[in-house]
């Protein structure tokens, strides 16, 4: 398991925010999901989707630093904060830049926090584990800073939480059954996703199938035109799809 690939549990969405003291609720953050793989000196971060990112990330050294134990897989979410809200365009930036030169640059303009949210391995596999052991055992394992902190969270106030998420302009909250073992590479109904959802008028610039059908969409700025800001990939029936293919092609 460690400094291999790892496809990491995920969300199921539900649309609307519940309370449930079964559940902790923490707040959505929006970057890339990076899994941390830790042992002695050495340190690699990887993507849901399994790329070896650990060059475009200087800041995983000081991460090294930060993880109290000799050996660790966590799983994060890696973003850049920016007036108390973390841009996804400005990770995605981070996640971009192939030269090793401006990624030096990078880290003093767009810093990235790796936001830690489970630990996988820590000498042991805990994926067996429920998730409040999980997370105690997460909270004595970072020492937090600048480049990784653990996820906050509150038991049971699912809606309270969503409502202070939608006027902080943030992406939403996660619920994630307090009980829940970790199970890999699974699309979970015990971990939910409730998104906060804003509606903008776009142009379709072009389309793309893989991993799954999406319209990508963009803006008119006074500098710029058909500036790409989002991939959309929910709400569309079969037919709907394919009547769009049709005119498309």
């Amino acid at each position: 398991m460690l400094f291999t690939p790892i496809k990491p549990m995920l969300l199921t969405l539900k649309s609307e925010a519940f309370d449930d003291e079964r559940y902790i609720f923490e707040p959505k953050w929006d970057g890339w999901r990076i899994l941390i793989h830790k042992q002695g000196d050495r340190v690699e971060a990887f993507t849901k989707n399994g790329g070896n990112v650990t060059a475009k990330f200087p800041e995983l050294e000081m991460v090294r630093h930060a993880i109290k134990v000799d050996t660790a897989i966590l799983d994060c979410e890696g973003v850049c904060i920016r007036n108390g809200r973390s841009i996804f365009d400005d990770f995605q930036f981070r996640g971009r830049i192939p030269d090793k030169h401006r990624i030096s640059q990078a880290v003093s303009t767009h810093p990235v926090t790796f936001v830690a949210f489970d630990v996988l391995y820590d000498g042991q596999d805990r994926t067996g584990l429920p998730l409040s052991e999980r997370k105690r055992i997460l909270t004595d394992t970072i020492d937090p800073s600048d480049v990784i902190v653990p996820t906050m969270g509150v038991r049971g106030d699912g809606i309270r939480l969503k409502k202070g998420t939608e006027a902080w302009g943030w992406e939403g909250i996660v619920a994630k059954q307090l009980d829940s073992k970790y199970t890999m590479d699974t699309r979970s109904t015990q971990w939910i996703k409730v998104k906060n959802w804003r509606e903008i008028d776009t142009v379709i610039l072009g389309y793309r199938l893989n991993p799954q059908f999406g319209l990508i969409v963009g803006l008119n700025f006074p500098t710029v035109q058909n500036k790409r800001v989002a991939t959309v990939e929910l709400g569309f029936k079969p037919e709907e799809r394919q009547a769009f293919l049709g005119i498309a092609k």
